[in-house]
């Protein structure tokens, strides 16, 4: 169909992103700095951005890596850290992207539950109790993908102290951070690591624009430095015209203002979906999100999952198969990103959602 509405991909719509600030920033960044936004650079990334993150976290510039988007970040320090066979813990259900590059490397993966607060640290120290002490934790700690639920403190210190006696690596997957619509922030597992444990990656994708692809690393000075190593031999440099933009960007402030006008539209969308799931879908189940890109939607046990995606495609509504954040189960679940939905076309959309769901079960329909 033509007149799509797809719930599918975790991008801002460009109603809400600043374009007039990039346009200023990039003519700043030609301005100000030709010769760095024009050069080829170093893998360390645009200097003055790296020295911009670094304040921002509190740490030395030795410490950051930055990077083309998040996802190069997470490639690269998976491929530092994570040889075949290597244990490594994920959420259940966890990003789609982060499986299919685990498996690729030949990692053991092994899920641990997530739960509306964070993953199941419990769970995990049973698991490790039972002999297997992973490599590395991936954790997406704020408003995760795919679930939209964040880590508690509770949790963060749990883990933490966990990391610490087991010696392994906390990775924190962290791109949705600044996009709190409400409740409280929390601290970042990094500001809060005495041992060293954690690695902190996030992203401008969410913040200023996704195409825009800039990404970060925060971690050991040593381990930076052999990621920056691999990162050399893989593309010389990151794109500098892009990092030289972010920059001018984040140090004119047009950066705080990008940032209220998506948490004041996405908080708005929510609030519609919300409204539109009780009145369409009463069926679902999920847990509303305090920020971030995407909620969690699970249909009575039963469901078909793929026959729901295809009904909904021939309805004109896509959304992301809950199988697809799995490597076992969710049959029943699935993922709405809101973030690319104007908000006049939320309900639209669930409607049609809706109808694709009592095309497939007839009793739900005339109950």
């Amino acid at each position: 169909m033509a007149d799509t509405i797809s719930f599918a991909r975790g991008a801002p719509s460009l109603d809400i992103v600043d374009v007039d600030g990039l346009r200023d920033a990039a003519t700043r960044a030609f301005t100000n700095d030709p010769g760095g936004a024009t050069a080829y650079g170093t893998s360390i990334g645009y200097v003055p951005l790296r020295r911009w993150i670094a304040e921002q976290h509190g740490v030395d510039e030795a410490q950051v890596l930055v990077t083309n988007g998040s996802m190069q970040a997470d490639a690269f320090l998976f491929a530092t850290v994570v040889s075949a066979g290597d244990a490594v813990v994920v959420e259940k259900p966890t990003y789609d992207r982060t499986l299919l590059n685990l498996r690729s490397l030949g990692a053991d993966v092994r899920m641990v539950n997530l739960e509306t607060d964070g993953i199941d640290v419990d769970e995990l120290a049973r698991l490790i109790d039972d002999g297997t002490v992973p490599k590395l934790a991936h954790i997406i700690p704020n408003f995760q993908n795919p679930a939209g639920y964040t880590l508690s403190q509770d949790k963060r210190a749990a883990l933490l102290q966990l990391a610490g006696s087991q010696d392994f690596l906390i990775f924190e997957d962290d791109p949705y951070r600044h996009i709190r619509f409400r409740g409280e922030d929390l601290p970042t597992m990094l500001e809060q690591d005495t041992n060293g444990t954690v690695v902190y990656a996030s992203s401008f994708s969410k913040t200023v624009c996704p195409g825009i692809r800039v990404g970060y690393l925060v971690g050991p000075t040593d381990l930076i430095a052999r990621i920056a190593k691999l990162a050399t031999n893989t593309y010389i440099s990151p794109n500098m015209v892009a990092q030289s933009i972010v920059y001018e960007f984040c140090v004119s402030g047009a950066i705080d203002g990008a940032i209220a006008t998506v948490k004041a539209a996405l908080a708005e969308r929510v609030a519609t979906l919300d409204a539109a799931l009780q009145e369409h879908l009463p069926e679902a189940r999920y847990t509303l999100p305090e920020g971030g890109y995407f909620m969690w939607v699970e249909l009575p046990e039963g469901t078909d999952v793929s026959a729901l995606f295809a009904a909904a495609g021939k309805r004109g509504v896509q959304f992301v198969k809950g199988t697809d954040f799995l490597l076992e189960g969710g049959e029943n679940t699935l993922r709405l990103a809101y973030s690319g939905v104007t908000n006049d076309r939320i309900d639209e959309g669930i409607k049609r959602l809706a109808d694709a769901y009592r095309s497939l079960t007839p009793a739900a329909a005339t109950a």
